[in-house]
């Protein structure tokens, strides 16, 4: 068998287990996970390369990561539709992953019709099957899912446990075309550090705070400088309204520190150095319908920005 690559896609509602399914298969925290719907905001690659083996000369899968499908009401959701489009744009397969320990909605039907629109080879990927205990249960669903879509492949796996994730990588691998690897062996994402470190910080927000403050919260990192013991970032946690700021600060500050703390550890597993972090909090009202605020959150965006300014600096 050829050396195998393309483009894979991992498509679904909110809460379906898209992020915890890119984490398994690379084999590394790449997105940020937590119980809340759209935690996900931007589209995350994770690379795999599979060596060559026996019969075979290995491949590279490169896996996306997109926000939930939804209808979105705001600029913010309406980047994040932007994102899932384009990661549809030119990939190899999707990825069509089902919670099955819901029912079928009617929303659901919107992921299914931009499977559609696509026309591209899709994976039905039935996740969370360790909750349900008579088997026999997903049969119905299959049925139901099967008239709304011609999939290749049905496959039922636990994303949080790794079960059925080998025999969907094999899966994966064949259902790509022959082709080179687009990435170098040793690396596993696309992202810059500093982005990575801006989505740590939401994460702990995400985990720690509740109501409405984790949609309304967005972390933007100010200023990252690696040295080779000590990293020193210093990053801006947003908000809509000064209620909400005085909840993420919390009564002598001890919210933002418990934030801060949480980030700073998980960061530095992520670096391999120790890491200064510094946090602040800032009211920027109705930032999630401002569109020129939800573009700045992209960090490709962020990194042009940088590039334009230090060529500039050079220039000077």
């Amino acid at each position: 068998m050829p050396f195998r690559s393309g483009f894979v896609c991992i498509l679904g509602r909110p809460n379906a287990g898209k992020s915890t399914l890119l984490n398994a298969l690379v084999g590394e925290k790449l997105a940020i996970v937590s119980p809340k719907p759209q935690t996900t905001r931007n589209r995350i690659q994770g690379i795999i390369n599979i060596p060559k083996q026996k019969g075979r000369d290995g491949a590279q899968i490169v896996l996306i990561d997109t926000p939930g499908v939804h209808k979105p009401d705001s600029s913010l959701g309406r980047k994040m539709m932007v994102e899932v489009r384009e990661a549809l744009e030119g990939c190899d397969l999707v990825l069509m992953i089902m919670d099955v320990t819901h029912r079928f909605d009617p929303r659901d039907q919107f992921a299914f019709d931009l499977v559609k629109q696509s026309g591209t080879k899709a994976f039905l990927i039935l996740n969370k099957v360790d909750l349900i205990r008579e088997k026999s249960k997903l049969l119905p669903m299959i049925e139901e899912y099967g008239k709304r879509y011609d999939f290749h492949e049905v496959v039922p796996i636990s994303a949080l446990k790794r079960n059925g994730l080998d025999t969907l990588l094999d899966l994966i691998m064949k259902a790509l075309p022959a082709g080179p690897a687009y990435f170098p062996e040793d690396q596993v994402t696309d992202q810059p550090a500093r982005f990575m470190a801006a989505e740590i910080v939401r994460e702990q927000v995400l985990l720690n705070t509740k109501e409405e403050i984790p949609y309304a919260a967005t972390v933007i990192v100010d200023s990252f400088e690696e040295g080779p013991k000590l990293t020193r970032i210093a990053a801006t946690i947003y908000c809509e309204r000064e209620g909400q700021k005085g909840i993420l600060v919390g009564r002598g500050g001890q919210m933002l520190k418990k934030i801060g703390t949480a980030a700073r550890l998980q960061i530095e597993r992520m670096l391999g150095t120790k890491v200064f972090l510094e946090l602040y909090v800032k009211v920027e009202p109705g930032w999630r319908d401002s569109r020129a605020f939800v573009e700045e959150l992209d960090w490709r965006r962020q990194l042009e920005h940088r590039m334009v300014e230090q060529s500039g600096e050079r220039i000077n």
